[in-house]
């Protein structure tokens, strides 16, 4: 019986992290957006839907600094967050002139 192990025969592939795992902040570059994230989730029993803007602030961060890729807040579900109708635009629209 040969118990000498052939490394050989396999390689190594490297692949792109799963999405969601990015790196870490190792040198705190969105510590304070995360620490207001995480005090928002405590202030409010850890209900995210009453923290979604530091949250979107905190992924920002994160883009800007290339901890993660960048995406569209939209594919991020924060288009809510992103341009909200103007109240002056909308009585544009029903003004005639």
């Amino acid at each position: 019986m040969s118990t000498a192990m052939n490394f050989s025969s396999k390689s190594f592939k490297p692949r792109a992290p799963d999405k969601g795992s990015f790196p870490l902040d190792h040198f705190g570059e969105c510590k304070d957006f995360k620490e207001k994230f995480m005090r928002c989730l405590k202030d409010n029993s850890y209900d995210n839907s009453l923290c979604r803007v530091q949250s979107k602030d905190y992924l920002e961060c994160r883009m800007e600094h290339q901890l993660m890729a960048k995406e569209p807040l939209q594919k991020l579900g924060y288009k809510d967050l992103i341009d909200p109708p103007s109240p002056s635009g909308e009585a544009d629209k029903n003004t005639k002139p």
